[in-house]
């Protein structure tokens, strides 16, 4: 079994659990409401700005000069997504880029973007690309599942073709690769330690989901 097929039957439950939520099946059905959307697409731009510097310290750790290449690219791409992407729809929402980025950072969103950071800082690459992946590979999965149905709401529709699009597929095969590469020459203990990250990640993918359809602020 490839290293990145040990990590995906790891978390099966998990990604069922994703396609199960009534954030992404009102997604496809046009029933998630658009508040729930709006506070989303907030969290996701703030979210993506610790993304994209935890892909800087991946492709600063990165064992060669293409793989730092294309993590330095990955990372400048999750920047033009949040300031492209973002923007059009929390301007279809009604919200200004001001207004966005004026809303405050929820509790989901500051634990996984602490988490992202602090283990690809002071982790092995391995484990920094255990911890990103999950990012990468559902949404690339969701995407894909969801790009049959579509959604009757346009801005739901235009959100489900840029993840279940042949670009963004590439992307993440790129890193798959990159994946079972390190993943062959790993020791028992690495692995053990990717897996725990990449399995946590994971989670914080439903738990990222779940706070938008709640629409999550801090308790106090």
């Amino acid at each position: 079994m490839s290293f990145s097929k040990r990590l995906w039957s790891d978390v099966e439950h998990i990604y069922a659990a994703v396609l199960d939520h009534p954030f992404i099946t009102g997604l496809t059905d046009g029933s998630l409401p658009h508040d729930a959307f709006r506070h989303f697409i907030a969290q996701d731009a703030h979210y993506l700005r610790s993304f994209a510097r935890a892909l800087t310290v991946c492709a600063a750790k990165a064992p060669t000069e293409d793989d730092t290449v294309m993590f330095a690219q990955h990372a400048a791409g999750a920047v033009q997504a949040e300031q492209q992407m973002h923007a059009e729809l929390a301007g279809a929402l009604g919200l200004t880029p001001e207004q966005l980025a004026a809303r405050p950072v929820a509790p989901t969103t500051r634990a996984y973007g602490s988490y992202l950071l602090a283990t690809t800082y002071t982790g092995s690459f391995a484990e920094g690309l255990a911890a990103v992946l999950p990012c990468y590979w559902i949404y690339a999965r969701v995407g894909e599942a969801l790009a049959e149905r579509s959604s009757p709401d346009p801005l739901y529709a235009r959100w489900i073709a840029m993840y279940g699009g042949e670009d963004f597929q590439s992307t993440v095969d790129d890193v798959l690769a990159l994946t079972d590469r390190i993943g062959a020459e790993l020791s028992a203990a690495e692995t053990d330690r990717a897996r725990t990250h990449f399995a946590t990640t994971s989670r914080y993918e439903w738990m990222f989901w779940d706070a938008g359809y709640r629409q999550e602020t801090w308790p106090i």
